[in-house]
């Protein structure tokens, strides 16, 4: 897929105040921990992630999007009549039914001849969103598109704990399906796509390819699970981390090639690198593959943990507004998704539009403040 009328306006993201550290995840962990002489720290040493931010309790993802899509159209100042679709993308919505994107929609006052869904591509759901949106402004259907998402890791993380304190049959082995679980956070992170026409930045949209293994689709499966009852009972999350990371890397490398061959991209021409972000042996692993410096890479991964469908675009906000991407720079959005599926996207770099918070925002001051390493 290639793009000649798109521009990708802005990305804004938003953090949330409440932080757990893997230490203090652990200390929630001691029954387990105990019983099967696990050495404390080993999420961290393993991972990567440091500790991870929760949203509070109870507030729905729409409650977050919309405050983020807020302070999207505040930044860019785009006529909220002239958004033409707008999609909500995380894994965590609102409701079953009706999409989470409606409330959002009315919350936010957008037009009644805007294109209104959800989608569902569990880590690339945004990336996904972003495509659609792009295709539509290509075709010269819509002039500009929002994908927002949020994602909510309190109720995985709960869920998580309890069930491995709780049941005594769970061992070594048997638990690193619940691993990755203990690494994700929250977060939130919204992308405005326009054609060039309006667009008062000149950022090109160059395009994206996709690659997908669904015989990979039973490595990472979540769920909410239910009572006899039917009512809801948390949310667990099984995850074949080793198989998952192999798989994952192998389709990206094929992905790559195409990537170079379509759009013209590669391991030199790409300035700054902004990609889903799971663990450090995952990343460690695509980027030697791959062959890219991973001093290009805007590491956000220890101190937000795997934030879902909004790690790449919160790290992407996060690297431009802190000036680690300039000017002139190429930029490449690479994702990697449970399912297994990879989307490799390119973005041609000009102009940061001032966010409409003080400068530096409240969101890159606290994310700055944690000397996160490469950043």
């Amino acid at each position: 897929m290639k793009y000649e009328r798109v521009c990708i306006e802005a990305i804004e993201c938003a953090l949330p105040p409440e932080i757990v550290t893997s230490e203090e995840l652990e200390a929630r962990l001691a029954p387990l921990y105990d019983r099967l002489k696990l050495p404390y720290g080993r999420i961290e040493h393993m991972t990567g992630v440091v500790e991870r931010g929760l949203w509070e309790r109870g507030e729905l993802p729409g409650d977050q999007s919309v405050r983020t899509c807020a302070k999207l159209l505040a930044t860019t100042g785009v006529d909220p009549q002239k958004v033409g679709a707008f999609i909500h993308a995380s894994v965590c919505r609102d409701y079953q039914e009706p999409a989470t994107a409606c409330d959002v929609h009315r919350r936010l006052g957008l037009g009644p001849e805007c294109v209104v869904f959800d989608v569902s591509n569990a880590c690339l759901g945004l990336l996904t969103g972003a495509i659609q949106i792009a295709n539509m402004i290509e075709l010269g259907q819509i002039e500009a598109g929002i994908v927002v998402g949020t994602e909510t890791s309190r109720a995985l993380m709960e869920t998580t704990i309890e069930e491995l304190n709780t049941d005594l049959t769970y061992t070594r082995r048997t638990m690193k399906d619940a691993f990755a679980s203990l690494t994700i956070g929250s977060g939130s992170a919204a992308i405005l796509l326009t054609n060039e026409k309006i667009s008062r930045t000149g950022n090109r949209f160059l395009g994206a390819v996709v690659q997908c293994d669904t015989q990979g689709s039973a490595l990472c499966r979540s769920q909410v699970d239910v009572t006899a009852g039917g009512r809801a009972a948390g949310q667990t999350m099984k995850t074949d981390s080793e198989k998952l990371l192999h798989t994952g890397v192998e389709l990206a490398n094929r992905a790559f090639e195409v990537y170079r061959r379509e759009l013209g991209l590669d391991a030199t021409s790409l300035d700054r690198l902004f990609c889903h972000q799971v663990g450090k042996a995952h990343q460690k692993l695509l980027f030697e593959t791959l062959g890219l410096d991973l001093n290009k890479n805007f590491a956000t991964l220890p101190y937000l943990g795997n934030t879902g469908s909004v790690a790449l675009p919160t790290a992407a906000a996060l690297g431009i507004e802190s000036g680690f991407a300039r000017p002139g720079e190429t930029l490449g959005f690479f994702g990697i998704g449970s399912g297994v599926n990879v989307v490799l996207g390119g973005v041609e770099w000009h102009t940061t539009l001032p966010s409409s918070a003080p400068t530096p925002s409240e969101t890159l001051s606290r994310f700055l403040a944690l000397n996160v390493p490469d950043a």
